[in-house]
């Protein structure tokens, strides 16, 4: 028997490591402002420990997107693979030479570009894709804040999120 709704604990996984940072900032004050000595030494590095692990949490919170879409994602070194009901594939993150999030679609799908493949297309909603958040994170030069406001966008077009060798001159803006 379960005593939490089934929303509640989706909400509750959707932002823990944020609830492991309230924790750890909750033990941190606790050390910082309780009997003088080496515990209390211990709490300005913890207090850096609580706001770095808020901080990714955050980012990792709004990334995720409630999982029950079609298929499911595997991130295994470096190798981002996707199983579908009618497409599938397999890129390595190395490989990759364009990110982009396709909204006309429903859901919305990132699309990732590889040399020598077929575009590898993985809706966000697909079971194991916030694990995509990691892999993403290695690409050179991607700017983390920009991908997660434009996957929050209600608007219905695609949006290159990152590229290798961009086609535009460097002094363009992408957007």
């Amino acid at each position: 028997m379960t005593f939490i709704r089934p929303e509640a604990v989706t909400a509750l996984r959707r932002w823990r490591e944020v609830l492991a940072g309230i924790g750890v900032l909750a033990l941190a004050l606790l050390w910082l402002f309780g009997r003088p000595g080496l515990l209390q030494l211990m709490g300005y590095p913890m207090l850096i420990i609580a706001g770095v692990l808020i901080w990714i949490g955050v980012q990792r919170a709004r990334f995720r997107i409630d999982a029950g879409g079609a298929g499911a994602v595997q991130v295994d070194e470096g190798q981002i693979t996707y199983f579908g009901p009618l497409t599938g594939g397999a890129t390595a993150v190395a490989d990759l030479e364009r990110l982009t999030l396709d909204r006309g679609l429903t859901p919305a799908h990132w699309r990732l570009d590889a040399a020598d493949t077929p575009a590898l297309l993985i809706p966000v909603n697909a079971e194991g894709a916030d694990a995509l958040f990691d892999a993403f994170a290695r690409l050179p030069g991607l700017r983390t804040e920009r991908m997660l406001s434009e996957l929050t966008k209600g608007q219905d077009q695609a949006v290159v999120i990152w590229e290798r060798n961009p086609l535009r001159p460097a002094h363009i803006r992408l957007h």
